[in-house]
């Protein structure tokens, strides 16, 4: 092999390599800039969640929603955060009266029901509603701690 071949196909072989890794380098950019996008829509969700659980514990508190739906909406936005928290014992309540009352029909569901059996879950909704009340609220006022906390308060 002459000196004039081994040059060139190093030359080649550089080239490559410095192909290589400009396209290397390029896809760890597009990784950081799709792990910030990432980030960045976390954060987003957090804060719609936040908002709005602040919104129903707020309207809880002050009467302007049942206690069932009032519970369930927090419940289920507790969840989104993060789903351990409704474990916590400040947020129990809210769990404890979405599972005693998720069997009961919604919607278009319960519009299909006989007045009797329409009159027999509301019986059976109020009934815990009137159990579950003060917890419930207890539990309202809680979150609104846990919203001025975060995200301190999330662990």
């Amino acid at each position: 092999m002459t000196t004039t071949t081994a040059l060139i196909l190093l030359g080649v072989g550089l080239a490559i390599v410095a192909g290589l890794a400009a396209y290397a380098f390029t896809l760890r950019q597009e990784v950081k800039r799709r792990q910030a996008f990432r980030q960045e829509e976390l954060r987003r969700a957090h804060a719609n969640c936040l908002e709005n659980l602040e919104i129903v514990a707020s309207s809880l508190l002050q009467e302007q929603v049942d206690v069932t739906e009032g519970a369930w909406r927090c419940k289920l936005l507790l969840d989104i955060l993060d789903p351990s928290l409704i474990e916590r014992p400040g947020f129990q309540a809210f769990g404890e009266v979405y599972e005693r009352t998720r069997h009961l029909h919604t919607h278009s569901a319960r519009r299909e029901l006989t007045p009797r059996d329409r009159m027999r879950e509301d019986r059976e909704r109020l009934e815990v509603e009137a159990e579950w009340r003060q917890p419930v609220l207890s539990a309202a006022e809680e979150v609104l701690r846990f919203r001025r906390g975060w995200p301190d308060s999330l662990h």
